[in-house]
């Protein structure tokens, strides 16, 4: 995008955001800054309502972004929601996580291009297009079981010994 030279930056905004996959449901956040005090807000905006307040145990699928990472989050999360699961993505494999695949979307009809008149502007077009969304997205049906596993397992059997030697 061409800038005048009377271009202002405005500010940013951090747009938290996770799915809950079976019910196509987006729980989206503006905070100021990223960090643990942003996450947690976020955690605790789902975990506060139904379903999940009463659920025996609720599955988060986590990144390794800096305020959601290894055993500190683990034990931060699981002290203040007992029933939570963390469940941490390999580095590098952000292509798993479903809000990722939320957040490409977002960048390509949200934020591109970025032509905000001001960080409410942002935060309403975030939060309606989230809204929007929830609308048209379909529940995620998982449906690779673990039978398929052990089918991929058994046909690199042949070759474990050259894929251990890459790795």
């Amino acid at each position: 995008m061409k800038t005048e030279f009377e271009y202002e930056r405005l500010g940013a905004l951090a747009y938290l955001a996770t799915r809950d996959v079976h019910r196509a449901k987006i729980f989206g956040r503006c905070e100021e800054t990223t960090g643990i005090y942003s996450f947690d807000a976020l955690v605790e905006q789902v975990m506060s309502q139904y379903p999940y307040r009463s659920a025996k145990r609720v599955f988060w699928v986590l990144d390794n972004g800096s305020s959601h990472r290894g055993d500190a989050c683990v034990k931060r999360l699981t002290q203040r929601w007992p029933t939570i699961a963390p469940v941490h993505l390999p580095v590098h494999a952000s292509w798993l996580n479903q809000i990722e695949v939320y957040f490409s979307v977002v960048q390509r009809k949200v934020l591109t291009p970025n032509d905000f008149e001001s960080t409410q502007g942002l935060e309403k077009r975030l939060i309606d297009f989230q809204n929007y969304y929830e609308k048209i997205a379909k529940p995620f049906q998982w449906k690779f079981t673990r039978q398929d596993l052990d089918n991929v397992i058994e046909k690199l059997q042949p070759w474990a010994d050259t894929i251990r030697k890459c790795a």
